[in-house]
């Protein structure tokens, strides 16, 4: 290959073109980036930065710059269109550029709240620049409303709350998280938040977001109540950005389709939040995951297969969030439909490892202040242990 092109400089896109570098690739290195910086951290835009920890500078992926990469840099600049037949992509300031190789790492962009109007103050949290904007009303002591109590919206709860400000969250299922943890474990982070003086309101409907041309004013809710804000955070899932690949020829089904390899087509690869592949470990499960740790180890392997190296990706998931002085950690697949188990300490204490089974088998663990432990179930998921096993194992 002379040319490589890689959409998306985020942290999957990144991981890439320094795996291109460091395995050998000498030829031109195109890299395009939707946002004007240069590669970022994500996970502090809802922690250190938003309470005014960080800044900017302290956020970037790669300290030394880039320029060791030898990139053909495109910061500021969104593909638009993908042309398999002519090996092209489109810029949307009309540049085309042709490929030998294709990395699609163009990541998720946060789901809007249907039928919101455009007010400021009302906000997603996936950028810097939206985290920037968020901290300056924070710095104002503005009074919060977080939409959605997944780990986003949590996040930003508990780091409002840090800085002593009034939060309500709003979330439309029974508990927090309860699609993937289930009512028990979603009644511990709940009761987190509350113990904390969060206003944390469930099973309700968000009728409208309300305001004018000064900025948010608050959030009508279904029954008629009205909840002041300042600042609304949106906080509802994330959806991949595959708008520019329609009609490209690759599959798109919630995600760039991939093989298990991470292929897409001859050629073209996908990685981190956008790409969806079936994970041989849980027996060929279709997976798409938002996570820090598969976006860079998915980056590592998609630059890979496309000098030759032809491997399953096979990892277990991996993922954590920080709320107030607990960290919560989760491995595998964890779902409110599997078997759990409660091992190492208490829900009451709230540092205990909870196992989920399936068929028999250890699909996943979450554990709350109990990093070493989730290491080693980690361990076991990727071994492909039996649930019987594991709780034998916790018992030693």
């Amino acid at each position: 290959m002379r040319t490589v092109v890689v959409v998306g400089m985020s942290l999957a896109g990144l991981r890439a073109a320094e795996a291109l570098r460091r395995e050998g690739f000498t030829g031109r290195l195109v890299a395009v980036g939707a946002e004007a910086h240069e590669p970022y951290d994500r996970p502090p835009l809802s922690k250190d930065l938003l309470r005014g920890e960080t800044g900017p500078a302290d956020v970037t992926l790669r300290r030394q710059g880039l320029d060791d990469l030898d990139l053909d840099l495109r910061l500021g600049r969104r593909a638009v269109a993908l042309d398999l037949a002519d090996r092209t992509i489109a810029l949307d300031d009309g540049e085309r550029i042709g490929f030998d190789g294709l990395v699609v790492a163009t990541g998720a962009a946060a789901r809007s709240l249907p039928g919101a109007p455009d007010l400021p103050g009302l906000t997603a949290l996936r950028t810097l620049d939206d985290a920037l904007a968020l901290r300056a009303r924070l710095d104002a002591g503005a009074r919060v409303v977080v939409i959605g109590a997944g780990f986003i919206g949590a996040e930003v709860a508990a780091t409002c709350r840090s800085r002593g400000l009034d939060v309500t969250v709003l979330e439309a299922q029974e508990q927090p998280m309860v699609r993937g943890l289930g009512p028990d474990l979603g009644a511990v982070v709940a009761d987190l938040h509350r113990d904390h003086g969060v206003d944390l309101r469930t099973g309700v409907v968000i009728d409208a977001v309300e305001g004018d041309a000064a900025g948010v004013r608050g959030v009508r809710l279904g029954d008629g109540s009205f909840v002041a804000a300042d600042a609304v955070v949106v906080g509802i899932g994330a959806r991949p950005v595959t708008d520019w690949l329609e009609g490209s020829g690759l599959t798109i089904d919630d995600g760039v389709v991939c093989d298990e390899t991470g292929l897409a087509a001859p050629g073209v690869v996908a990685a981190g939040d956008v790409a969806r592949w079936p994970n041989p470990l849980f027996d060929g499960e279709s997976m798409r995951l938002e996570h820090w740790t598969n976006a860079a180890e998915q980056g590592v392997h998609a630059a890979r297969r496309l000098l030759g190296h032809v491997e399953p990706f096979a990892p277990v998931p991996f993922v954590w969030s920080d709320q107030y002085d607990r960290k919560i950690q989760t491995v595998g697949r964890v779902s409110a439909g599997a078997e759990v188990h409660i091992v190492h300490g208490t829900l009451t204490e709230r540092r205990f490892v909870a196992l989920f089974g399936r068929e028999g088998r250890l699909v996943g663990a979450l554990g709350m202040n109990r990093a070493p432990q989730v290491v080693r179930y980690r361990r076991l998921i990727a071994e492909r242990a039996s649930l019987a096993d594991a709780l034998a194992a916790a018992e030693q």
